[in-house]
């Protein structure tokens, strides 16, 4: 799976996820058959435009903890993560050392792998040899 592929199937999957459910990072990775490249569906969606048609709501994937990722100092996605998850009911709380915090036993959307469509043809989920074009790896 390149890149792209990698891309679009992220995509395709978090738009599958239910209103007012969360998945985490890891779970999409092995929703798409790549299990061990959870930072880079975390990638896949940071690199996401705003205005994608049909829209992806990048909202409903957080850590595999239940907490909503900073992002790092000086930027306000984390609040609008939790602003989103809010507005479609999700109950967003504030844990004991300051994180944003989701009960992904209320929450939670974890599907079986190969229950969920991928987007690409069976011949394109193999690990073997995923790259990002530059020989680099997805």
């Amino acid at each position: 799976m390149d890149s792209a592929e990698f891309h679009a199937a992220v995509y395709h999957v978090v738009r599958q996820i239910p209103y007012q459910r969360v998945t985490s990072y890891g779970h999409i990775a092995k929703l798409i058959g790549m299990p061990s490249y959870s930072r880079h569906v975390g990638q896949a969606l940071k690199f996401l435009s705003h205005d994608v048609e049909p829209p992806v709501p990048w909202q409903r994937v957080i850590s595999s903890a239940g907490t909503i990722s900073s992002r790092g100092p000086g930027t306000d996605d984390a609040q609008r993560q939790r602003d989103a998850l809010e507005a479609e009911g999700v109950e967003v709380v504030v844990g004991r050392t300051g994180e944003l915090r989701v009960d992904l036993a209320t929450w939670g959307w974890f599907p079986a792998s190969g229950t969920i469509d991928i987007g690409l043809p069976l011949a394109s989920t193999g690990v073997s040899g995923a790259t990002d074009g530059d020989g680099a790896g997805v």
